[in-house]
């Protein structure tokens, strides 16, 4: 019965351009980074920093939910949430990309949780990704939130906050 970090290693590097190069890499530990290709197992939602640290924390405080996994590429200041390949998606907002079909990213090994290319939630192995449509929603509503918290120029436009919705502290949690 293989590991949940081999079935992750397995799952990951499939998406290689090379998987048996790109997980013997993995496996020995000579590089950490390679290309992988979107729009097979999963496309990749990216998202400002920010946003991304802020929705990914709310999509692991879910209860019941098990988010698919989340990246972090802390110089280029994005977080990726990997989702359903969906080639007829469309996904807009400021500053949202969404890579697919023809596409790459670079990733680190699946237990990387460390360095400027990291993993803030790493693959299982098990082909959980997180969906869309729980995806649009905790962003919308990290967005908004962010906004509320910091007067940002959205503040203006947003409905009022529900009772039942939580506001954010002043350190930024919720």
């Amino acid at each position: 019965m293989l590991s949940e970090w081999t079935r992750a290693l397995e799952w990951l590097a499939a998406a290689a351009k090379d998987p048996r190069a790109c997980r013997d890499d993995w496996q020995h530990g000579v590089t950490g980074i390679h290309l992988l290709a979107a729009g097979r197992q999963w496309d990749v939602v990216t998202v400002p920093e920010r946003l991304g640290l802020y929705a990914a924390d709310l999509l692991e405080a879910l209860p019941g939910a098990a988010p698919g996994p989340v990246l972090l590429d802390a110089r280029g200041h994005r977080v990726g949430f990997l989702v359903p390949p969906e080639p007829a998606a469309l996904w807009a907002g400021h500053d949202v990309r969404y890579v697919t079909k023809g596409g790459w990213i670079a990733a680190p090994a699946p237990h990387c949780r460390w360095g400027a290319l990291h993993w803030l939630v790493p693959p299982d192995g098990s082909g959980t990704l997180t969906p869309p449509v729980l995806l649009e929603c905790v962003l919308d509503r990290a967005l908004r939130e962010l906004a509320r918290a910091h007067g940002g120029p959205m503040d203006r436009h947003l409905p009022p906050r529900r009772r039942d919705e939580p506001a954010l502290s002043a350190n930024g949690g919720g």
